[in-house]
């Protein structure tokens, strides 16, 4: 279960296993192979298997900093929101 740190693209896998439930919220692991479905996402979990990927985005501009960073930004706007309607 090594956790990915960074967005990329798979360039050389074995019997490569996924678990992307992080993100999806889909249970199933999803088998990636270089030619089909090379992507893989920050934050996913290696569940078999083993590859070597090149980095694509990381931090803020990864798949799953921007859904941290819109959830930030949506718990902002709600705040304000509160404040707006009690003074």
């Amino acid at each position: 279960g090594d956790l990915l740190p960074a967005d990329g693209v798979l360039i050389q896998g074995n019997d490569l296993k996924i678990d992307e439930s992080a993100l999806t919220g889909e249970s199933d692991h999803v088998r990636k192979a270089v030619d089909k479905d090379p992507l893989l996402l920050s934050g996913t979990h290696v569940m078999e298997g083993s590859g070597r990927m090149v980095g694509t985005a990381v931090g803020g501009n990864s798949q799953s900093g921007i859904i941290f960073t819109l959830l930030g930004a949506g718990g902002d706007e709600e705040e304000e929101e509160r404040k707006d309607k009690k003074g």
